[in-house]
């Protein structure tokens, strides 16, 4: 397993340059405000389409959630991308035994309120237009091991051009109660319904 690194000089070199990134390559990014309990960390659950909704997020987190940004990332881009450790990402590997470890990982950051845990539970990255998002089981695994200590946050990002050059995102963000799930498939219907009405809206949306 790949952890994150603390190196100042790196992170404030990476923070500066996703906001160059998201100002050069987007046109808005749009989000609804949630109330943050500064008393918890934050699980954020998303939908994973391409390389740009971590970037999204990653802004979301700096001008509202306002938490120590940490993603569960695969283990072959930890590898590829080195770098990413700086930003606070930490590896998992599907297919190794250590994937426990990485999930371990993940519940013991959210005993901290100061942190948030992104975590994409397809897995793999999805057309951003889809209309079923499926779960992979492990995060039951992180949200059992940290229950009552950090707030649920769903997000469902979608992304259109309209008449624009530059791209418009448009993220839709809801809490939840994590001890209300049972099981993966309550929490994936949860994410469910609010991903199916975030893509509605987004298909309504007229410029």
């Amino acid at each position: 397993m790949i952890y994150p690194k603390k190196n100042i000089l790196f992170k404030w070199s990476i923070y500066a340059y996703v906001y160059w990134l998201a100002r050069r390559n987007f046109k808005e990014i749009n989000f609804n405000s949630v109330e943050v309990d500064k008393n918890k960390s934050v699980l954020l659950i998303a939908n994973h389409f391409s390389a740009w909704d971590t970037i999204i997020l990653f802004w979301i987190n700096q001008k509202l959630l306002k938490k120590e940004f940490h993603i569960m990332i695969l283990e072959s881009t930890a590898i590829k991308e080195p770098f990413l450790k700086y930003a606070g990402a930490f590896s998992i590997n599907k297919t190794s035994k250590d994937m426990i470890h990485s999930l371990d990982f993940a519940a013991k950051l959210l005993d901290d309120p100061a942190n948030l845990v992104l975590i994409f539970p397809q897995g793999r990255i999805y057309s951003n237009m889809v209309s079923e998002v499926p779960f992979e089981k492990g995060i039951m695994q992180v949200i059992k091991k940290a229950a009552g200590k950090f707030q649920l946050i769903l997000a469902a990002t979608f992304i259109e051009n309209f008449d624009n050059f530059k791209p418009v995102a448009n993220t839709s963000l809801k809490t939840g109660v994590a001890n209300s799930f049972n099981s993966i498939l309550d929490l994936q219907e949860a994410y469910q319904q609010h991903y199916t009405k975030g893509r509605q809206q987004q298909i309504q949306i007229v410029k």
